[in-house]
Protein backbone atom coordinates (compact mmCIF):
# COMPACT_ATOMS: atom_id res chain seq x y z
CA UNK A 1 0.00 0.00 0.00
CA UNK A 2 1.48 3.49 -1.05
CA UNK A 3 0.04 7.45 0.87
CA UNK A 4 -0.04 10.14 -1.18
CA UNK A 5 -0.27 13.25 0.89
CA UNK A 6 -0.97 16.92 -0.48
CA UNK A 7 -0.20 19.58 2.24
CA UNK A 8 -1.45 22.79 0.96
CA UNK A 9 -2.45 26.39 2.59
CA UNK A 10 -6.05 25.63 3.23
CA UNK A 11 -6.54 21.75 2.72
CA UNK A 12 -4.88 18.83 3.41
CA UNK A 13 -5.33 15.45 2.02
CA UNK A 14 -4.51 12.10 2.18
CA UNK A 15 -5.31 9.09 0.18
CA UNK A 16 -4.21 4.96 -0.13
CA UNK A 17 -3.69 3.23 -3.07
CA UNK A 18 -2.01 1.04 -5.45
CA UNK A 19 0.39 1.11 -8.41
CA UNK A 20 -2.50 1.85 -10.26
CA UNK A 21 -3.43 5.18 -8.85
CA UNK A 22 -6.58 3.23 -7.76
CA UNK A 23 -7.92 4.74 -4.55
CA UNK A 24 -8.47 3.16 -1.65
CA UNK A 25 -9.01 5.28 1.46
CA UNK A 26 -9.19 8.63 1.52
CA UNK A 27 -8.73 11.83 4.41
CA UNK A 28 -9.22 15.66 3.92
CA UNK A 29 -8.80 18.43 6.59
CA UNK A 30 -9.52 21.56 6.20
CA UNK A 31 -5.91 23.82 8.02
CA UNK A 32 -6.06 25.73 10.84
CA UNK A 33 -3.34 28.12 9.66
CA UNK A 34 -3.36 28.98 13.75
CA UNK A 35 -1.94 25.62 14.36
CA UNK A 36 1.10 25.67 11.52
CA UNK A 37 2.61 23.00 10.44
CA UNK A 38 3.13 21.27 14.08
CA UNK A 39 -0.74 20.89 13.52
CA UNK A 40 -0.65 19.38 10.05
CA UNK A 41 2.04 16.88 11.32
CA UNK A 42 -0.06 16.07 14.47
CA UNK A 43 -3.14 15.17 11.90
CA UNK A 44 -0.64 12.92 9.60
CA UNK A 45 0.18 11.34 12.29
CA UNK A 46 -3.21 10.81 13.94
CA UNK A 47 -4.05 9.53 10.54
CA UNK A 48 -1.40 7.35 9.59
CA UNK A 49 -2.14 4.96 13.00
CA UNK A 50 -5.32 4.74 11.86
CA UNK A 51 -4.50 2.83 8.74
CA UNK A 52 -4.79 -1.10 8.79
CA UNK A 53 -1.37 -1.54 7.87
CA UNK A 54 1.50 0.92 7.60
CA UNK A 55 2.48 1.79 3.75
CA UNK A 56 5.75 0.58 2.01
CA UNK A 57 5.89 4.39 0.55
CA UNK A 58 5.15 7.82 0.96
CA UNK A 59 4.97 10.33 -2.00
CA UNK A 60 3.66 14.30 -0.58
CA UNK A 61 2.75 17.06 -2.94
CA UNK A 62 3.68 20.34 -1.21
CA UNK A 63 2.27 24.04 -1.57
CA UNK A 64 5.98 26.00 -1.25
CA UNK A 65 9.29 25.36 -2.86
CA UNK A 66 11.22 22.29 -1.39
CA UNK A 67 14.45 21.16 -1.94
CA UNK A 68 13.11 17.36 -3.71
CA UNK A 69 16.66 15.45 -3.65
CA UNK A 70 15.92 15.72 0.84
CA UNK A 71 12.40 16.30 1.08
CA UNK A 72 13.32 19.64 3.00
CA UNK A 73 11.00 22.20 3.17
CA UNK A 74 12.08 25.58 2.24
CA UNK A 75 9.07 27.73 3.18
CA UNK A 76 5.38 27.90 3.07
CA UNK A 77 3.69 31.22 1.88
CA UNK A 78 0.95 30.29 3.95
CA UNK A 79 1.53 28.61 6.98
CA UNK A 80 4.15 29.14 9.59
CA UNK A 81 6.55 26.88 11.21
CA UNK A 82 7.86 24.84 7.88
CA UNK A 83 10.68 26.35 6.77
CA UNK A 84 13.45 23.93 7.24
CA UNK A 85 11.21 21.09 8.31
CA UNK A 86 12.89 17.80 7.20
CA UNK A 87 9.60 16.40 6.13
CA UNK A 88 11.13 13.05 4.58
CA UNK A 89 12.84 12.53 7.73
CA UNK A 90 9.88 12.77 9.91
CA UNK A 91 7.84 10.71 8.11
CA UNK A 92 10.01 8.10 8.12
CA UNK A 93 10.68 8.10 11.73
CA UNK A 94 6.35 7.62 11.47
CA UNK A 95 6.54 4.86 9.30
CA UNK A 96 9.98 3.44 9.33
CA UNK A 97 11.05 1.61 5.86
CA UNK A 98 8.99 3.50 3.85
CA UNK A 99 10.94 4.81 1.07
CA UNK A 100 9.57 8.63 0.79
CA UNK A 101 9.21 11.07 -1.93
CA UNK A 102 8.76 15.47 -1.22
CA UNK A 103 8.09 17.08 -3.74
CA UNK A 104 6.04 20.90 -4.56
CA UNK A 105 2.27 20.57 -5.54
CA UNK A 106 2.57 21.78 -8.73
CA UNK A 107 5.01 19.11 -10.11
CA UNK A 108 2.83 16.45 -7.96
CA UNK A 109 -0.05 17.83 -10.33
CA UNK A 110 1.37 17.66 -13.47
CA UNK A 111 2.68 14.29 -12.81
CA UNK A 112 -0.68 13.05 -11.96
CA UNK A 113 -2.44 14.25 -14.82
CA UNK A 114 0.50 13.65 -17.10
CA UNK A 115 0.27 9.56 -15.56
CA UNK A 116 -3.16 8.99 -14.34
CA UNK A 117 -4.95 12.25 -15.76
CA UNK A 118 -6.16 13.65 -19.12
CA UNK A 119 -2.58 14.12 -20.71
CA UNK A 120 -2.01 10.33 -20.50
CA UNK A 121 -1.35 9.67 -24.23
CA UNK A 122 1.35 12.22 -24.55
CA UNK A 123 5.31 12.13 -23.51
CA UNK A 124 6.07 15.80 -22.98
CA UNK A 125 3.05 17.75 -20.71
CA UNK A 126 3.53 20.79 -19.31
CA UNK A 127 1.00 21.62 -16.91
CA UNK A 128 -0.33 24.93 -14.95
CA UNK A 129 -2.31 25.33 -11.82
CA UNK A 130 -4.41 28.78 -11.89
CA UNK A 131 -5.34 28.99 -7.79
CA UNK A 132 -4.11 31.50 -4.99
CA UNK A 133 -1.19 31.05 -7.08
CA UNK A 134 0.12 30.51 -10.36
CA UNK A 135 2.42 27.29 -10.44
CA UNK A 136 3.71 24.81 -13.00
CA UNK A 137 5.11 21.79 -14.08
CA UNK A 138 6.92 19.76 -16.60
CA UNK A 139 7.00 16.19 -17.22
CA UNK A 140 8.73 13.85 -19.84
CA UNK A 141 8.54 10.70 -20.46
CA UNK A 142 6.46 10.15 -17.36
CA UNK A 143 8.92 11.61 -15.03
CA UNK A 144 8.97 15.17 -13.64
CA UNK A 145 11.88 17.95 -15.61
CA UNK A 146 13.93 19.67 -12.76
CA UNK A 147 16.04 22.08 -12.74
CA UNK A 148 18.79 23.37 -10.63
CA UNK A 149 17.99 23.75 -7.05
CA UNK A 150 15.49 25.09 -5.73
CA UNK A 151 12.91 25.02 -8.19
CA UNK A 152 11.42 24.95 -11.80
CA UNK A 153 8.81 25.96 -14.20
CA UNK A 154 7.83 28.78 -12.18
CA UNK A 155 5.87 30.15 -15.08
CA UNK A 156 3.45 32.25 -12.19
CA UNK A 157 6.90 34.45 -12.08
CA UNK A 158 7.33 35.58 -15.56
CA UNK A 159 7.32 39.16 -16.08
CA UNK A 160 4.82 40.39 -18.22
CA UNK A 161 6.04 44.24 -17.21
CA UNK A 162 9.01 44.24 -16.64
CA UNK A 163 9.90 46.34 -13.17
CA UNK A 164 11.55 49.41 -13.93
CA UNK A 165 13.56 51.89 -11.31
CA UNK A 166 10.43 53.50 -9.83
CA UNK A 167 7.67 50.49 -11.34
CA UNK A 168 7.38 47.37 -9.48
CA UNK A 169 6.16 45.46 -12.85
CA UNK A 170 3.62 42.91 -12.79
CA UNK A 171 4.23 39.33 -13.48
CA UNK A 172 1.82 36.26 -14.68
CA UNK A 173 0.57 35.25 -10.92
CA UNK A 174 -0.35 39.28 -9.86
CA UNK A 175 -2.50 39.17 -13.35
CA UNK A 176 -4.12 35.91 -13.51
CA UNK A 177 -3.95 34.56 -10.58
CA UNK A 178 -7.51 33.65 -8.10
CA UNK A 179 -6.98 36.67 -6.18
CA UNK A 180 -5.62 38.56 -8.67
CA UNK A 181 -9.43 37.82 -10.82
CA UNK A 182 -11.21 38.21 -7.78
CA UNK A 183 -10.05 41.25 -6.94
CA UNK A 184 -10.68 42.81 -11.16
CA UNK A 185 -14.49 41.54 -10.22
CA UNK A 186 -14.83 43.33 -7.21
CA UNK A 187 -13.41 46.17 -8.66
CA UNK A 188 -16.03 46.35 -11.41
CA UNK A 189 -18.98 45.75 -9.43
CA UNK A 190 -19.81 49.19 -9.17
CA UNK A 191 -19.92 49.65 -12.91
CA UNK A 192 -21.65 46.54 -13.95
CA UNK A 193 -25.51 47.58 -15.02
CA UNK A 194 -27.91 45.53 -12.05
CA UNK A 195 -29.65 42.92 -14.83
CA UNK A 196 -25.33 41.65 -15.06
CA UNK A 197 -25.43 37.91 -14.23
CA UNK A 198 -21.94 38.42 -12.61
CA UNK A 199 -23.24 41.31 -10.21
CA UNK A 200 -26.19 39.06 -9.24
CA UNK A 201 -24.27 36.24 -8.73
CA UNK A 202 -21.27 37.94 -6.80
CA UNK A 203 -24.28 40.38 -4.63
CA UNK A 204 -25.53 37.29 -3.26
CA UNK A 205 -23.00 35.86 -2.52
CA UNK A 206 -21.00 38.76 -0.20
CA UNK A 207 -24.57 39.23 1.41
CA UNK A 208 -24.65 36.00 2.74
CA UNK A 209 -21.09 36.89 3.79
CA UNK A 210 -18.93 34.96 1.51
CA UNK A 211 -16.48 37.29 0.19
CA UNK A 212 -13.77 36.27 -1.88
CA UNK A 213 -13.42 33.79 -4.40
CA UNK A 214 -15.78 35.72 -6.93
CA UNK A 215 -13.85 33.87 -10.09
CA UNK A 216 -16.33 30.72 -9.56
CA UNK A 217 -19.26 32.38 -10.59
CA UNK A 218 -17.87 33.60 -14.09
CA UNK A 219 -18.83 30.06 -15.82
CA UNK A 220 -22.07 30.36 -14.63
CA UNK A 221 -22.29 34.15 -15.45
CA UNK A 222 -20.55 33.41 -19.00
CA UNK A 223 -22.94 30.97 -19.90
CA UNK A 224 -26.15 33.28 -19.14
CA UNK A 225 -24.38 35.83 -21.73
CA UNK A 226 -22.79 38.31 -19.49
CA UNK A 227 -20.80 40.47 -21.61
CA UNK A 228 -18.45 41.58 -18.76
CA UNK A 229 -17.62 37.57 -17.86
CA UNK A 230 -17.00 37.11 -21.72
CA UNK A 231 -14.51 39.92 -21.74
CA UNK A 232 -12.84 38.83 -18.20
CA UNK A 233 -12.84 34.96 -19.75
CA UNK A 234 -11.05 36.25 -23.15
CA UNK A 235 -8.27 38.76 -21.00
CA UNK A 236 -7.25 35.66 -18.69
CA UNK A 237 -7.28 33.79 -21.89
CA UNK A 238 -4.82 35.80 -23.62
CA UNK A 239 -2.48 36.19 -20.70
CA UNK A 240 -2.25 32.69 -19.89
CA UNK A 241 -1.59 32.06 -23.95
CA UNK A 242 1.00 34.79 -23.58
CA UNK A 243 3.09 33.22 -20.80
CA UNK A 244 2.64 29.69 -22.07
CA UNK A 245 4.04 30.86 -25.63
CA UNK A 246 7.19 31.03 -23.52
CA UNK A 247 6.74 27.68 -22.63
CA UNK A 248 6.66 26.56 -25.81
CA UNK A 249 9.87 28.62 -26.95
CA UNK A 250 11.23 27.33 -24.32
CA UNK A 251 10.24 23.21 -24.35
CA UNK A 252 7.63 22.84 -27.30
CA UNK A 253 5.52 20.14 -24.86
CA UNK A 254 2.99 18.12 -26.62
CA UNK A 255 -0.04 19.21 -24.44
CA UNK A 256 -0.48 21.71 -22.26
CA UNK A 257 -2.76 21.21 -19.21
CA UNK A 258 -5.15 24.00 -17.58
CA UNK A 259 -5.51 22.89 -13.69
CA UNK A 260 -6.17 24.86 -10.35
CA UNK A 261 -9.75 26.66 -9.69
CA UNK A 262 -9.98 28.74 -12.60
CA UNK A 263 -9.63 25.94 -14.92
CA UNK A 264 -12.70 25.68 -13.43
CA UNK A 265 -14.35 28.04 -15.66
CA UNK A 266 -13.88 25.00 -18.02
CA UNK A 267 -14.18 25.18 -22.05
CA UNK A 268 -14.88 28.88 -22.40
CA UNK A 269 -10.87 29.71 -20.57
CA UNK A 270 -9.62 26.99 -22.73
CA UNK A 271 -10.89 27.47 -25.81
CA UNK A 272 -9.63 30.96 -25.24
CA UNK A 273 -6.33 29.48 -24.70
CA UNK A 274 -6.35 27.77 -27.55
CA UNK A 275 -7.49 30.64 -29.82
CA UNK A 276 -4.57 32.96 -28.74
CA UNK A 277 -1.94 30.87 -28.68
CA UNK A 278 -0.98 30.48 -31.77
CA UNK A 279 -0.75 33.88 -32.46
CA UNK A 280 1.72 34.56 -29.62
CA UNK A 281 4.15 31.86 -31.21
CA UNK A 282 6.75 31.79 -34.05
CA UNK A 283 4.79 29.99 -37.56
CA UNK A 284 8.31 27.23 -37.17
CA UNK A 285 6.49 25.98 -34.07
CA UNK A 286 2.85 25.52 -35.55
CA UNK A 287 0.58 24.17 -34.77
CA UNK A 288 0.68 25.27 -30.91
CA UNK A 289 0.48 22.36 -28.79
CA UNK A 290 -2.85 20.89 -27.68
CA UNK A 291 -4.98 22.54 -24.87
CA UNK A 292 -6.54 20.64 -22.45
CA UNK A 293 -8.03 20.94 -18.86
CA UNK A 294 -7.31 19.12 -15.95
CA UNK A 295 -9.49 16.00 -15.32
CA UNK A 296 -8.45 14.94 -11.64
CA UNK A 297 -9.51 17.87 -10.06
CA UNK A 298 -8.50 17.94 -6.18
CA UNK A 299 -7.29 14.20 -6.66
CA UNK A 300 -4.67 15.78 -8.96
CA UNK A 301 -2.28 16.12 -6.31
CA UNK A 302 -3.08 13.42 -4.06
CA UNK A 303 -2.48 10.99 -7.07
CA UNK A 304 0.14 12.62 -8.42
CA UNK A 305 2.04 12.15 -4.91
CA UNK A 306 1.41 8.26 -5.48
CA UNK A 307 3.12 8.47 -8.39
CA UNK A 308 5.84 9.93 -7.11
CA UNK A 309 6.60 6.44 -5.35
CA UNK A 310 6.59 4.73 -8.66
CA UNK A 311 9.19 4.93 -10.71
CA UNK A 312 8.01 2.57 -14.00
CA UNK A 313 5.88 2.46 -16.77
CA UNK A 314 3.40 0.75 -14.75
Amino acid sequence: MTLGIEIGGTKLQLITGDATGQISQRFRYIVDPAQGAEGILAQISTTIRQLPEPPTAIGVGFGGPVDWTTGRIATSHQIGGWSGVDLAGWLREQVPGATVQVENDANVAALGEARKGVATGFNRVFYITLGSGVGGGMVVDRSLYHGALPGEAEIGHLWLVPPGDSTPGQTVEQTISGWAVDQQIRDLLPQLPDDSALKIAVQQAHASGAVGKEARFLHQAYEASDPVAKMLIEQIGSVLALALSHVVHLFHPDAIVLGGGLSLIGEPLRAAVRQTLPRFVMKTFHPAPIVLLAKLGEDAVPIGALMLTINTDD
